[in-house]
């Protein structure tokens, strides 16, 4: 038995090195956080396109069967034409089913060939894995871009067991009926054997959709899993809110480095309380939001003026998008804005880096900060806010968390929940979060982190394996040539996504 990973994306990236050659690049994010371990101690295929046009890399199979040797699993790309990258990719994945599924319909564009590319994409992603898998290989395909990737494989005749998880939300109904090919991808999702996404509530908004619109289905069971019997078949539909790998972000607590460079940023604050943004630039962030309360914080409470600095990290996504540009642009003007109303001699409010970062920079800023200020308009988890948690085994720090990220559902105990959209009200939390006591940062930081720790990504993995086909990771037998001390990959921070999605780690 192996298990097959499908996604839009390989965990690695092509790329020109210096003098124009072809090189193979690690990637970052939730999803490659999660099951590159996996892959690599058990083998098994990743199944995904490499980010470049088939017209910019011919000789894409060639490097990667060099890189599956140095990774431990198989890399087995897809080829997309640049037309296919514009219709399918930057076209019915990015301006259709991304800003839909964020309730974000006036940045929707319904183009019907979008959804011709689309389905000869998904078609293709189906062909190469019915030609890769076996009738005893797990299938895991993930996200919103191969909704149609099961149907394909069952007209192949492929009868393996077949997952989906979706890391982005899933709309309530009076958003999903807006989208113009609504019977043809549920109808599609239902030749999955499970479905699983982030939260109890996007699984709620899935079956209600499915019960509506389709009107032939029943619910049964109770619990995170439920079975749905429609069209004469059965499958499972169950929430797992994904995770990160909390003893990694433990252990760089104390590492040499990661605490050589918290000392800089501490010191560079000169004694003023820190506020830290991470954030994947998109529009689902609210970094207008975000920003603006911070500056409805300084007009209101003239007293933190001088006193914190706002660390705003926004790493860059979707650059050959013409509308991100024009956010960055946005962007940048409304933190001179802010600057230049409120700096004065020794004292800037925003300190604002554009940029990835990578090695012990992240965690650093992380175990730096007073508080950690995350808040998505809608996001499927937010993994930045779980990493945050893990890394304070300081038991200090504060999280300021939007209420409208799926994280929320398990952190709302420990964090200050805010409606990103009430800027006040996220400004008055940043008051309350700057002012809290020790004792009080304690008592909710360690409730963070029993809620962290208590559900790590191993565990995900775990309980999505046991639910979709009834096998844990121990049914994945080790390689043969499997050294637990070879060194791993290179997975540089950040991103989710998403994938795309994603937190620093993976900034969905």
């Amino acid at each position: 038995m192996n298990l097959v990973v499908v996604s839009n994306r390989l965990p690695v990236a092509l790329a020109r090195d210096a003098e124009g050659r072809t090189v193979v690049e690690p990637g970052s994010g939730g999803l490659v956080t999660a099951l590159q371990p996996v892959l690599r101690d058990r083998g098994g295929r990743w199944i995904g396109w490499t980010g470049a046009a088939r017209e910019d890399a011919p000789d894409a199979a060639q490097h990667l069967r060099a890189a599956s040797r140095r990774f431990g699993y198989e890399l087995v790309p897809i080829e997309l034409s640049a037309e296919e990258r514009e219709l399918y990719y930057h076209g019915f994945s990015n301006e259709v089913i991304w800003p839909l599924f964020h309730d974000l319909l006036s940045q929707c564009r319904f183009e019907p060939r979008y959804w011709t590319a689309y389905e000869a994409v998904n078609r293709r992603f189906a062909e190469v894995t019915a030609a890769q898998t076996g009738p005893d290989d797990f299938i895991w395909v993930h996200d919103y871009h191969l909704y149609l990737v099961a149907q394909h494989l069952r007209a192949l005749g492929v009868r393996s067991k077949i997952a989906l998880f979706q890391h982005i939300p899933f709309p309530p109904l009076d958003m999903f009926l807006k989208l113009p090919w609504r019977f043809q991808i549920l109808n599609a999702m239902l030749d999955f054997d499970l479905l699983g996404f982030q939260t109890p509530r996007d699984r709620r908004n899935f079956l209600q959709c499915v019960r509506l619109v389709l009107r032939d289905a029943e619910v049964r069971g109770k619990g995170a899993v439920v079975n749905l019997e429609t069209r004469g078949r059965t499958l499972r539909v169950g929430s797992f809110p994904i995770s990160i790998d909390t003893g990694d972000f433990e252990r760089r607590f104390s590492e040499p480095d990661v605490l050589e460079k918290k000392q800089k940023i501490r010191d560079d604050a000169g004694g003023r309380r820190i506020v830290l943004g991470v954030d994947r630039l998109d529009y689902t962030k609210g970094l207008p939001h975000k920003l603006n309360a911070f500056r409805n914080l300084l007009e209101r409470r003239p007293e933190w003026r001088h006193k914190v600095t706002l660390i705003q990290i926004v790493v860059p996504s979707r650059e050959e998008i013409p509308g991100y540009q024009e956010q960055k642009e946005s962007l940048d003007q409304l933190v001179g804005q802010i600057n230049g109303e409120f700096t004065r001699e020794g004292w800037v409010p925003i300190h604002y880096i554009y940029r990835s970062l990578e090695g012990p920079r992240l965690p650093a800023y992380y175990t730096a900060a007073d508080v950690a200020l995350v808040t998505p308009l809608k996001d499927g988890m937010n993994l930045v806010s779980k990493e945050y948690c893990a890394s304070r085994v300081d038991e200090q720090g504060v999280l300021v968390l939007s209420e409208f990220a799926g994280a929320a559902a398990q952190l709302q105990k420990g964090a200050l929940l805010v409606n990103p959209f009430d800027v006040e009200g996220v400004a008055d939390a940043l008051h309350a979060a700057l002012q809290m006591r020790p004792s009080e940062q304690r008592r909710r930081m360690r409730r963070l982190r029993r809620a962290v720790k208590g559900a790590d990504i191993h565990g995900w993995v775990d309980d999505v394996l046991r639910a979709a086909a009834g096998h844990s990771l121990a049914d994945f037998p080790l390689r043969p040539d499997y050294i637990p001390e070879s060194p791993r990959p290179e997975s540089p921070r950040p991103e989710s996504p998403n994938p795309e999605e994603a937190p620093a780690a993976a900034v969905p």
